[in-house]
């Protein structure tokens, strides 16, 4: 029993070693980032560039700032409406191109022509036929993010092992079995690194769309108010804007990424 309980603890501390190395480059690597940043702007080197101290002091004092929690919460609310819509609707429409090879490539030319056309591209035709604004850009986000998901659900049923799918058709199911035990479990781990990457565009997509539309509360709107102000004190208001925009991006790309490693660690080994 001693023995067991010593062998664990031995494979435990090269793992815990292993984690604090990695936590302690990443703040090696974030506090020289911090003291580059503030020596240059005091430096006076680039006009532009207040300190870090007074960015980050700004940017804790917008936890509290209702403007900016309104702009927030527009942000966050175009984005938790779409990304969901994205999934509903870009996961079935992989499923049936990866699995229907007729239907797949029917649609190639569609597919491949409405991929590359910047989402941005499509506000003005966004705000024509969805009203009001917060529609518009939630059908935007929906357009934007939906790719990602359905290329990765694409080729993540494409990967699945042929035989796999045969043993089951050999014991009598049907091709809506396949899918369903086979296929859509096989590609799950590809559709969690396509809805992770949607992530982050649902938040570049509902930012650009505040900021070129403005009038609607959303971060982008912030940055265009703070951007028309005078002196220092309206870059600082700007970077601390962007700094909410990144750690938002940054908590919801991690929280996936973990949710990704637990539920699929058979895929990590």
């Amino acid at each position: 029993m001693m023995s067991t309980i010593t062998a664990t603890r031995r494979e435990r501390n090269p793992l815990a070693r292993a984690k604090l190395i990695k936590v302690t480059r990443h703040a090696v690597g974030v506090a020289g980032f911090l003291l580059a940043w503030q020596l240059l702007g005091m430096s006076g080197l680039v006009r532009w560039l207040p300190p870090a101290t007074d960015t980050l002091i700004r940017a804790v004092g917008l936890a509290v700032d209702p403007i900016f929690l309104d702009d927030l919460r527009g942000t966050l609310v175009a984005a938790v409406i779409g990304l969901p819509l994205a999934v509903v609707i870009a996961v079935p429409i992989g499923l049936l191109l990866g699995t229907v090879p007729a239907v797949e490539e029917s649609t190639r030319v569609f597919v491949e022509f409405l991929r590359p056309i910047p989402s941005v591209a499509l506000i003005p035709l966004g705000l024509f036929f969805f009203q009001p604004e917060i529609n518009a850009k939630v059908a935007l986000i929906v357009f934007a993010s939906s790719w990602p998901i359905l290329i990765n659900t694409l080729y993540g049923v494409r990967d699945v092992d042929p035989l796999g799918k045969e043993t089951l058709r050999s014991f009598g199911f049907g091709k809506g079995a396949v899918i369903w035990r086979v296929s859509l479990p096989s590609a799950a781990p590809f559709i969690a690194t396509g809805v992770r990457l949607a992530a982050s565009i649902t938040l570049i997509l509902a930012v650009s769309f505040e900021y070129i539309v403005g009038g609607s509360s959303g971060i982008g709107s912030f940055l265009i108010e703070a951007s028309t102000g005078i002196g220092a004190d309206a870059m600082i208001d700007v970077i601390a804007a962007l700094i909410w925009a990144g750690v938002i991006g940054l908590v919801v790309n991690t929280l996936l990424l973990r949710a990704e490693r637990r539920l699929f660690k058979w895929r990590t080994a």
